[in-house]
C-alpha cells in the first residue's frame, strides 16, 4: 500500500472513532467507510513485467484513444477511474531527461481536451536509441500529481514513479519505431500490460 493510504485511513478512522463516542456508531459509520475505502484505494500490487523490447502501460485504467499527437507521434490514453489502481509505473527502462510540470484546467479526464488543457505533468524518457514521453494528466476529482523521479534518474519498465489521486488519465506518446497494440476499449494495468512493441533492424 502507498503510505499515504495509511495516513488517510488513520485519520477518518479517528474521526469516526471520535464520532462514535461524541454521537454514537450511527456516526461514525460514513468516516469509517471512507477509512476503508482509502486503504483500498492506495492499494500497490506486485505486477510481473514482461521483458524485451515494449512498452507498458503506466496505469491501470481503460484505454479511451489511440491517435495521431503529431506526423512522429501516436498518442495512447488511459483513463482511470476511482476504483483503479492510481501507482504510475514507467513504460519503459531508460533515464529521465526531462519533467515539465503544466497547471491547468480539471475537465473530466476522460474527454479528449484533458490531454492539451488540463493539469499535467510531461516525463521523456530516453531508451536505447528513441524517446517516450508520458503524461500524468489531473481529472475533475484528482487534484495532485504525484512523481518521485528527478531528470538523470535511471529508471526500470514497470519501476514504480509515482501516482494521480482520485481519478485521472495518462497518456503515452510513442514515436513510428512502435507498433501499438491496444485499441480504445481495452482494459490495461500499469507495468503488465504491453502498449507496444518497438521495431527491430
Amino acid at each position: 500500500m502507498v503510505v499515504d493510504g495509511i495516513y488517510y485511513g488513520l485519520a477518518f478512522g479517528a474521526a469516526g472513532g471520535v464520532a462514535w463516542w461524541l454521537a454514537g456508531p450511527l456516526y461514525a459509520l460514513p468516516q469509517f467507510l471512507l477509512a476503508a475505502f482509502c486503504v483500498y484505494f492506495f492499494r500497490d500490487p506486485e505486477r510481473v513485467i514482461p521483458a524485451g523490447p515494449v512498452a507498458v502501460s503506466p496505469a491501470d485504467g481503460k484505454v479511451v484513444s489511440v491517435r495521431a499527437e503529431s506526423p512522429t507521434l501516436t498518442r495512447v490514453s488511459v483513463f482511470l477511474n476511482i476504483f483503479d489502481v492510481h501507482v504510475n509505473r514507467s513504460p519503459v527502462a531508460g533515464r529521465i531527461k526531462e519533467v515539465f510540470y503544466k497547471r491547468g484546467r480539471f475537465h473530466v479526464a476522460s474527454r479528449e481536451e484533458a490531454s492539451a488543457e488540463n493539469e499535467q505533468n510531461l516525463v521523456v524518457i530516453e531508451s536505447e536509441g528513441t524517446e517516450v514521453a508520458f503524461r500524468q494528466i489531473a481529472g475533475l476529482i484528482a487534484r495532485r500529481i504525484v512523481f518521485n523521479k528527478q531528470p538523470g534518474d535511471r529508471v526500470e519498465t514497470g519501476e514504480r514513479i509515482g501516482l494521480i489521486k482520485f481519478g485521472s488519465r495518462v497518456d503515452v506518446l510513442l514515436g513510428p519505431e512502435w507498433d501499438i497494440q491496444v485499441r480504445p476499449g481495452m482494459r490495461v494495468r500499469a507495468g503488465s500490460s504491453v502498449l507496444a512493441k518497438r521495431r527491430l533492424g
